[in-house]
C-alpha cells in the first residue's frame, strides 16, 4: 500500500453561516463537521493528517487536538493556495494524498477509500470524487473521454450548451500523487476575477502534461453536500440522523418512529431495545440491552445499562445500572451514579449523588450531593437541603434506610444503617443505625379554638 497523507480544509470563516462560531465548527447530529471529517479520515490508515486553519484557527485546533498536524493559511486565496500552505509537512513524500473539505461530514469512509484505492489502481495523478445529480446548475461538469477518464473539469459559467447537459459534477474531494500535486501547485494562477488560486486548475495542468486523471463517481448525491449556510446545515442533520437510526435499527434496535428520534453521532445502542418517539439521545451515550426509552426522553452522555426503562424524562452525565426505572417526569443531573434496581419515580431530581441498589425515591424528591446506600426508601417530597448559601454539603445515608415523607436533611448530615426518619422531620445532626429520629414540634389541639375567634361572634 502506498504512503497516504490528507488535507482538509478548514481556514474558511463561513460567512454565510451568519453565526460568531466558525464555519467547520458547526455540529451535525452533536459532533462538529471537522470532526466528522476528521473521524472519516482517520479511519483509512492515513499516515499524515494536515488541517489547513484560518479562521477561528485555536478553536479549531482545540476541536481536533493531535490528531492532525495544522498549517496556517493567513489570506484565503483559494483553495488552491490552501493546500499549498501544506507543503513544508508534505511536500516531497511520495504517496497519495486526499483533499477534503471539512465541511463535508457527510461522505462515508468508503468513499474515501474507494476513491483512493480507483485512483491508486489506474495509476492516476489526479482522481476527483465525482457524483450525478439529476439538475446540476451551478456545478463543475466532469466530461470524460472515450476510455473513461477525466478530459476536463468545466464550471457551469464556462460549460458549452452541450456540456451543461452533462450530470455528473465535480464534488470538490480529490486524490493525488503527492509530489505531482505540490509540484503542479506552483504553476496555478490566480489570473480570474476573484484573484484567487483554484485546486481544479492543477487537474488541467495535469492533463497538460499527459497524466491520467480519474474520477470516481459515487451512487450517493447527498453524501457530497457542503455546508455553507444553516439550510444547508439543516439537510446533513437530516440525512446523517436518517443514516444513524438505520443503521441502529439494522443492529436490533427497535425505533418505533425514525422520523420523530434523534440520536446523535457515535451513540452505542444494545439490541432489543426500544426506543420511542421524541426521544433524543446525545454524543457520549451508551444503553445496554433490552431497555426503554421514552417517549419524549432526553438521554446525554450516559452509560445505561441492561432492562432500565427511562420515560418522559432528563438524564445527562451520570451512570445507571440495570433494571433501573425512571420517570416519567425525573431529571438525572450530572455526576450522578444509580445502581442496579433502583426506582426513581416522578417528579424527583437527582444530583451528583451516589444510589445503592435497590433503592426508591418515587415521587416529588430532591437529592443532591448524598451518598445512599442499598434498599433505601426516601419518602415523597423529603429532600438533601445540601447548599449553605455559599458551598454543597454531604448527605450520608446508609443501606436499609427509611425516610418518611417530607423530610429535610439538612447537610452536612449521617444516616446510619437501619434508621427510621419520621415524616415531616428536619433532621440537623447525625442519626445513630437503627434508631428513629423525630424532628419536628409536638401536636397541640387547641379545643373550641375556631368558634371563639373573634370573627366568628
Amino acid at each position: 500500500m502506498n504512503n497516504r497523507f490528507a488535507v482538509i480544509l478548514a481556514a474558511g470563516q463561513g460567512t454565510r453561516m451568519k453565526s460568531k462560531l466558525y464555519k467547520v465548527l458547526h455540529s451535525v447530529c452533536g459532533k462538529p463537521m471537522v470532526q466528522h471529517v476528521i473521524d472519516h479520515v482517520s479511519s483509512l490508515h492515513i499516515e499524515e493528517i494536515v488541517t489547513i486553519i484560518g479562521h477561528g484557527a485555536e478553536k479549531v485546533q482545540s476541536q481536533l487536538g493531535n490528531r492532525s498536524k495544522y498549517a496556517l493559511q493567513d489570506q484565503q486565496l483559494g483553495t488552491a493556495h490552501a493546500v499549498m500552505q501544506a507543503e513544508d509537512l508534505l511536500a516531497g513524500k511520495k504517496g497519495t494524498t486526499l483533499v477534503i473539505c471539512g465541511d463535508t461530514p457527510l461522505i462515508k469512509a468508503e468513499t474515501m477509500e474507494a476513491l483512493i484505492r480507483q485512483h491508486e489502481e489506474q495509476g492516476a495523478k489526479a482522481s476527483v470524487l465525482t457524483a450525478y445529480v439529476e439538475d446540476p446548475t451551478g456545478y463543475g461538469r466532469i466530461i470524460r473521454n472515450a476510455d473513461g477518464f477525466v478530459e476536463k473539469v468545466v464550471e457551469h459559467k464556462d460549460a458549452s450548451d452541450e456540456e451543461k447537459r452533462v450530470k455528473e459534477i465535480n464534488t470538490g474531494t480529490y486524490c493525488f500523487d503527492n509530489e505531482a500535486l505540490f509540484d503542479a501547485l506552483k504553476n496555478v494562477s490566480n489570473d480570474n476575477v476573484q484573484g484567487e488560486y483554484y485546486l481544479p486548475d492543477v487537474i488541467e495542468i495535469l492533463k497538460s502534461r499527459g497524466e491520467i486523471v480519474s474520477a470516481y463517481q459515487t451512487d450517493d448525491f447527498e453524501e457530497t453536500l457542503g455546508v455553507n449556510d444553516r439550510v444547508a446545515l439543516s439537510q446533513a442533520e437530516r440525512t446523517m440522523k436518517r443514516r444513524i437510526n438505520e443503521q441502529h435499527m439494522r443492529n436490533g434496535v427497535t425505533i418505533i418512529d425514525p422520523d420523530n428520534t434523534y440520536i446523535e453521532a457515535d451513540v452505542v445502542i444494545g439490541p432489543d431495545t426500544i426506543i420511542y418517539p421524541g426521544s433524543i439521545i446525545g454524543i457520549g451515550s451508551r444503553i445496554g440491552n433490552d431497555s426503554i426509552i421514552g417517549p419524549n426522553s432526553e438521554i446525554k452522555n450516559c452509560v445505561i445499562g441492561e432492562r432500565t426503562v427511562i420515560r418522559q424524562s432528563v438524564a445527562h452525565d451520570s451512570e445507571i445500572g440495570s433494571d433501573v426505572a425512571i420517570g416519567p417526569f425525573a431529571h438525572i443531573r450530572p455526576a450522578s451514579q444509580i445502581s442496579d434496581e433502583v426506582k426513581i419515580g416522578n417528579f424527583v431530581e437527582i444530583k451528583k449523588a451516589v444510589f445503592g441498589k435497590g433503592s426508591k425515591a418515587s415521587h416529588l424528591s430532591y437529592i443532591g450531593d448524598a451518598e445512599v446506600g442499598m434498599d433505601v426508601n426516601i419518602g415523597c417530597g423529603s429532600i438533601t437541603v445540601n447548599y449553605d448559601g455559599k458551598n454543597k454539603h454531604l448527605t450520608k445515608i446508609g443501606d436499609g434506610v427509611f425516610v418518611g415523607c417530607n423530610s429535610n436533611l439538612v447537610a452536612p448530615v449521617s444516616v446510619g444503617d437501619g434508621a427510621y426518619i419520621a415524616a415531616g422531620s428536619t433532621i440537623t445532626t447525625d442519626v445513630p443505625g437503627e434508631a428513629l429520629a423525630v424532628a419536628r414540634a409536638r401536636q397541640v389541639n387547641k379545643e373550641d379554638y375556631v368558634k371563639n375567634l373573634k370573627f366568628n361572634k
